[in-house]
């Protein structure tokens, strides 16, 4: 049987738990479900199951609400904390593959140019200076594939 890793958002409560845990009435999460403010988890029967960040929610709204906020601003405040850890949660994620980018093409970033072309170097090397002047023209650039064009055709 696969072991099933439990984080914040696994939700584990019956709603009896919950509300003692919460210290609240089990008619008020119901409440607060249909609402929307804080919403549970359901089993394949639908019976509601908290997460314990949904009991740290309950015993938010419990506090704001016992300061006089009312349930549309406390509703409010719960989205932009949701919102504020999904983006957290992206900032690592992109961080970590930047991370890896940049360990898996180490100076694949920095490029020099000369009369060989432009080629990658390898990061912290530096290349010796050159005064040597390149003229590129159109039209001789043009008349070189031409006759690649006409070497290939032989």
């Amino acid at each position: 049987m696969a072991e099933r890793r439990m984080d914040a958002d696994t939700p584990v409560f019956a709603i009896a738990v919950a509300a003692e845990l919460a210290g609240m009435h089990p008619q008020t999460l119901r409440q607060y479900d249909r609402i929307g403010l804080v919403v549970p988890g359901r089993t394949t029967g639908g019976s509601r199951r908290y997460s314990t960040r949904n009991l740290e929610q309950l015993r938010e709204v419990a506090q704001l609400s016992s300061e006089g906020m009312s349930l549309p601003a406390i509703a409010r405040v719960l989205a932009l904390e949701n919102e504020n850890r999904t983006l957290r949660r992206r900032v690592v994620e992109l961080e970590g593959a930047l991370r890896t980018e940049r360990e898996n093409r180490p100076g694949m970033r920095v490029f020099a140019a000369g009369s060989a072309g432009v080629t990658p170097l390898p990061g912290g090397r530096r290349i010796r200076r050159s005064t040597e002047v390149m003229l590129w023209s159109p039209r001789a650039h043009r008349r070189a594939d031409e006759a690649d064009g006409d070497e290939r055709a032989r």
